[in-house]
């Protein structure tokens, strides 16, 4: 038998059966899922040091386990030293096992490692079923190496699901362990 991520199981044994009878699916293919993670890092002192580019590549590569690419500039900006095709971030875009294993050390390992961490706010849905999330230091994951970083960077990351409302993309969440904050 091959490989299959503990939290693709899970979804499938678990979550599934909890969000069908939630909310009354009457087939298993109505029941959201997430369809890809996006992990995006802007480095706006690289305009000024070009390796830092190059660190955050290898960063990004390291916390997901796949090649992140460069962003690059669309247009010129001369508030901020910035010319149409210079390197300004770094994201990667996770899908199938690569993504649920990204998911499971996130909510198992790299989030409870972070300062102060009381839970996660609900109030980055989109309205359309996604969420995102901004992570303040990439120094809570665990493969980062605290000895060869110069420079803490934050990230955001966007969870991209087939639910068609908020509610419904919440629920997934919530079943997979995300822990969301109750806010009032």
């Amino acid at each position: 038998m091959s490989y299959r991520p503990r939290l693709r199981k899970e979804y499938q044994e678990k979550v599934m059966p909890a969000l069908q009878e939630k909310f009354q699916y009457k087939s298993k293919m109505q029941v959201p899922r997430i369809t890809k993670i996006c992990i995006n890092q802007g480095v706006g002192a690289a305009t000024a040091d070009k390796k830092l580019i190059e660190t955050a590549v290898t960063e990004m590569s390291t916390i997901t386990g796949q090649r992140s690419v460069q962003t690059i500039s669309k247009k010129d900006i001369s508030n901020f030293k910035l010319r149409k095709g210079m390197p300004i971030g770094v994201r990667v875009t996770l899908r199938g096992d690569r993504m649920y294993e990204f998911l499971d050390r996130l909510i198992s390992v790299a989030l409870p490692r972070t300062r102060d961490f009381r839970g996660v706010s609900t109030k980055g849905f989109d309205g359309r079923g996604n969420y995102t999330m901004g992570i303040k230091e990439q120094i809570i994951f665990p493969e980062i190496d605290l000895d060869k970083v110069n420079h803490i960077q934050g990230m955001d990351i966007t969870f991209v699901t087939n639910a068609p409302t908020n509610e419904e993309a919440q629920a997934l969440l919530s079943e997979f362990g995300f822990p969301f904050v109750r806010e009032e």
